[in-house]
């Protein structure tokens, strides 16, 4: 039986998202999450899954963050994107990504089912309105992508809170570590990308939001690390 994965955090659409994916792989086991935090419980529960089905924008998910993050993670792990995006360069930069469809969360269920199928089948695919031309990922992107990759899925939980604007002790107090843990997974953090101290951080991670260069105010700690 085809082990499928759901993060979406509107109940409404994840059921919409389960009934696609058993009308397409009736035998399917479907396992849902609300955030990715919550995915990568399932991932590693699930390690051989056959497909994810990802919303671009939930709880604990940037922009591209989470697609570039799993896909470094689990390579064989084909992941289709679902946004409310309808714009054709999003789509693009999220295939450029490596993902293998992208559905706007306006599609039919009759063309949900026929992506799913596509992907499992090996293809990408894309609703008709956004088939033609393709996104080139600027060097500086395809730069902090590959550098998110790296990133052990304990500093990508980090490194999201750093961009959500949390300070140490609240990402200590989420995660259920000290605040010198944290302190820890921030010089590696700040070692993978290049970077030399929180602000850098969440400006490299912004490189990869849907609208880039969008970030919230950060809180000034008065320390790097």
């Amino acid at each position: 039986m085809p082990d499928i994965l759901i993060a979406d955090d509107h109940p409404l659409f994840r059921d919409a998202l389960q009934r696609a994916v058993l009308a397409a792989l009736p035998q399917a086991q479907v396992r849902s999450a609300e955030s990715v935090h919550g995915l990568y419980a399932l991932i590693e529960q699930y390690p051989d899954a056959d497909l994810l089905l990802l919303d671009l924008h939930m709880p604990g998910a940037r922009g591209y963050s989470a697609l570039v993050h799993i896909r470094g993670q689990y390579p064989g792990l084909p992941i289709i994107v679902v946004s409310g995006h309808e714009e054709a360069q999003v789509a693009r930069r999220a295939l450029a990504h490596g993902a293998a469809a992208y559905i706007p969360k306006s599609t039919a269920g009759d063309d949900i089912v026929h992506a799913i199928r596509a992907v499992l089948d090996g293809d990408v695919w894309l609703p008709p309105q956004l088939v033609g031309g393709r996104a080139e990922l600027k060097p500086a992107e395809a730069d902090i992508a590959a550098r998110i990759a790296a990133l052990t899925p304990q500093q990508f939980r980090v490194l999201t809170m750093i961009a959500e604007g949390l300070l140490n002790k609240q990402i200590a107090w989420e995660l259920g570590v000290s605040e010198a843990t944290v302190k820890a997974h921030m010089t590696a953090i700040m070692r993978k990308l290049g970077v030399n101290n929180r602000t850098q951080v969440a400006l490299a991670a912004s490189q990869l939001a849907v609208e880039p260069g969008a970030m919230q105010p950060l809180p000034d700690e008065g320390e790097n690390e």
